[in-house]
């Protein structure tokens, strides 16, 4: 196995869309741990909601907020998936309390399970993001993306 960092060069629209997905997955992440949250003052005894049970929950979210629907769909998935891991931990007592993402942090970012292909030399497509110019991509022709 062998890791490629690749640097993208959005225009104006993908960098518009690119701030709409990070924006939206951490929307998702805090309703999802205010959920958690409430549910657990209001019945401490009861069970805490799987990472099946979160996702079955993102329809309904995409029904109440129709912006959600202009990001990958599978960046929630992950975004679920990492708040289950964070209870995990918090559970096994390695970790503390998940927190509530800020607009303002340093690190902005989203993951997707989607499939991202080579298109040219230097144009990757990404989902929902289309044809995107990126540093290199010699290296990543013959690889899983």
């Amino acid at each position: 196995m062998k890791g490629v960092k690749l640097r993208l060069y959005p225009n104006k629209q993908q960098q518009a869309q690119l701030w709409q997905m990070f924006g939206n997955d951490r929307r998702v992440w805090n309703l999802m741990l205010d959920m958690a949250k409430q549910r657990y003052q209001n019945n401490p005894s009861s069970h805490f909601v799987n990472e099946y049970g979160m996702n079955y929950l993102l329809k309904q979210l995409k029904q109440e907020y129709p912006y959600l629907k202009d990001s990958d769909a599978t960046s929630f998935l992950v975004v679920n998936h990492n708040l289950v891991q964070a209870f995990k931990m918090l559970f096994k007592h390695r970790g503390g309390y998940p927190r509530f993402k800020s607009r303002y942090a340093a690190k902005q970012s989203y993951t997707g399970r989607s499939v991202c292909t080579v298109i040219a030399k230097r144009r990757m497509k990404l989902p929902k993001l289309g044809s995107i110019r990126t540093s290199k991509t010699s290296q990543a022709v013959n690889g899983k993306i």
